[in-house]
């Protein structure tokens, strides 16, 4: 069992047998834990605002790949909003559609838009960097994640949180190449972050960028 907290919310992970009163009593033994861990993340995040516009609407600013671009909304025969980028966002939307439903269904096309290039980046990212010491994925997989970057499976499957293609172009490289290393190294030992620095000899920096924003990716779109 673990126990997940983001702002203004806990989370317990347990497997599916586990008997109720176990949970509680997990719990129970990490209140204290968990009040302090709340206390930090609500103090943390009075320093750290959220990248994405208040309303998706017509001239909002759109973070993307480490940079801000507008985004433009244009009335469109499409059933379904379609998402464009070239220098700006644009998002065609239904002529059907209500006002008052544009913000949030420009935002859920943006971010389906958003996951699909992320995958694109990722396997990019894998393609640069696998071959040179046979750090291959079984398989890449594009997720939402509440408390993690990334992850390397057992069976080397390569999961990468979609967020960081709000992130600037290194930082989404520097946690692809992470999750690979650990292909082969399983843990964070000296040998592992030197197979890291192998890879990308200034990783550090890009490690500190990610500690420094990464609460305020996690807010999402």
């Amino acid at each position: 069992m673990r126990i997940i907290v983001t702002l203004g919310k806990v989370e317990v992970v347990a497997p599916p047998k586990a008997a109720e009163h176990r949970i509680h009593q997990f719990v129970q033994a990490k209140q204290q834990w968990i009040i302090q861990t709340l206390a930090k993340i609500e103090a943390h995040s009075l320093h750290h605002k959220s990248l994405a516009p208040a309303v998706y609407g017509h001239g909002a600013e759109v973070p993307y790949r480490g940079a801000s671009y507008k985004l433009a909304v244009t009335a469109s025969k499409l059933k379904r909003i379609k998402i464009e980028f070239a220098e700006q966002f644009i998002a065609h939307v239904p002529e059907a559609l209500m006002i008052e439903e544009h913000s949030a269904a420009i935002k859920d096309a943006l971010i389906r838009w958003m996951k699909k290039q992320s995958k694109v980046q990722v396997e990019h990212w894998v393609k640069q960097h696998a071959e040179r010491k046979q750090l291959f994925p079984q398989t890449i997989k594009i997720k939402t994640q509440k408390s993690r970057w990334g992850s390397c499976g057992i069976h080397n499957d390569i999961n990468i949180n979609w967020l960081l293609i709000i992130a600037p172009p290194e930082i989404l490289e520097y946690v692809v190449v992470h999750e690979l290393c650990h292909i082969k190294i399983r843990n964070h030992s000296a040998h592992f972050w030197a197979l890291v620095g192998e890879h990308l000899p200034d990783y550090q920096q890009r490690r500190q960028w990610l500690k420094k924003h990464g609460s305020s990716l996690m807010m999402g779109l």
